[in-house]
């Protein structure tokens, strides 16, 4: 699908500068494309806010024996 946007000339300039010759389309596609993805990523994040609680978890009371205990627990993992 075709699009038409309106850029400023010096953003034109910077894009011309980092894009493959003729690949202006391709530059701004991908631009569009991470950004989407980022925006997502927030809505993500801003959704999970709050879902775990402030307390009560296994790593209260010693958070690095905690952060040991899973690392060992981890059959992944070398040494």
């Amino acid at each position: 699908m075709r699009m038409h946007i309106e850029l400023d000339d010096e953003l034109v300039a910077q894009i011309d500068e980092l894009s493959a010759p003729r690949g202006r389309s391709a530059f701004v596609r991908s631009a569009i494309e991470r950004a989407i993805r980022q925006e997502f990523r927030w809505i993500d994040i801003e959704g999970a806010a709050g879902a775990i609680a402030d307390h009560d978890h296994d790593w209260d009371l010693n958070p690095g024996a905690w952060v040991r205990e899973q690392r060992r627990a981890d059959a992944r993992r070398a040494g």
